[in-house]
């Protein structure tokens, strides 16, 4: 049976018979022989492994993660940011610019305004089951 995975990883699953313990060796300390695991093979796109290490990289850093979760609440201009953030411009833009490269927020110019707003909805998951995470466990 094949499994698509996200459109980056296919696995193939190929039942093994299964194998059965004799009595003494149920009493032997735990061992692994490999047999009964079955087979698995793993095709993965090996381009779409440094895209996702990327994108991590990028949200591994404290700073541009604040900036991501103001950005989950909807658009902001950069004078905004700026301001939210109690941060000045060239240090909001640098952070924006990276992020930007990493396709993990977009840029609508309105006038003399820049909004960003995070990329897609799969960032938007990203970001809030990563910090949902971080609070189950920080007690």
């Amino acid at each position: 049976m094949k499994v698509q995975l996200h459109n980056f990883a296919t696995v193939k699953f190929m039942a093994k018979a299964k194998t059965t313990k004799t009595a003494t060796e149920a009493d032997d300390a735990p061992s692994c022989d490999g047999v009964g695991h079955g087979s698995i093979s793993v095709q993965i796109d090996a381009d779409a492994c440094e895209r996702a290490a990327a994108i991590f990289r990028a949200l591994g850093d404290p700073q541009r993660l604040r900036l991501l979760i103001l950005l989950e609440a909807g658009q902001r201009c950069v004078s905004e940011i700026c301001e939210t953030l109690n941060e000045p411009m060239p240090a909001i833009s640098q952070r924006l610019r990276l992020l930007k490269s990493e396709r993990i927020v977009r840029s609508r110019r309105d006038g003399k305004h820049v909004f960003y707003a995070l990329a897609d909805e799969h960032i938007s998951r990203l970001v809030t089951n990563g910090v949902m995470h971080a609070m189950e466990h920080s007690s």
